[in-house]
């Protein structure tokens, strides 16, 4: 079994560069193919802007993203003990529809939908965790 690797920073976009560097240095160890790079980084990026900008509405929080690669299988949690907050239980939305009538929202949480393979979110110990998985 891989062992897992865990990074814990500010919830800050500023930190996006370490987040993205966490990622690909994993990914990179284990031979990821760039498709597949460009498409976990993208995701991660995604919920992680999120986090930062919504997860801790009156002040400061924390992030924490753990990683493993196993038997071909990226997997990755995005942690925060911000607001509850799941962003699997809306509707996606019809991307046919032009912006005004589809309204805001939505879409960042589609796109990661469309580039992992797994995801699933959940409430434990006053923590949001977002896990998602991609075969490389």
């Amino acid at each position: 079994m891989s062992e897992e690797s865990v990074l814990r920073i500010p919830a800050k976009t500023e930190g996006m560069d370490l987040i993205l560097a966490f990622v690909s240095y994993l990914l990179d160890l284990n031979g990821c193919s760039g498709k597949a790079r460009t498409q976990l980084r993208t995701a991660v990026e995604e919920i992680y802007v999120n986090q930062t900008l919504y997860a801790y509405p009156s002040g400061d929080g924390w992030v924490e993203i753990r990683g493993c690669v196993e038997n071909g299988t990226a997997a990755f949690t995005l942690i925060d003990g911000g607001t509850p907050f799941d962003p699997l239980a809306r509707e996606d939305p019809d991307i046919l529809l032009s912006g005004e009538e589809r309204g805001i929202g939505g879409l960042g949480i589609y796109m990661v939908k469309t580039m992992v393979d797994e995801l699933a979110y959940e409430y434990r110990d006053g923590c949001n965790r977002l896990m998602m998985r991609k075969q490389l």
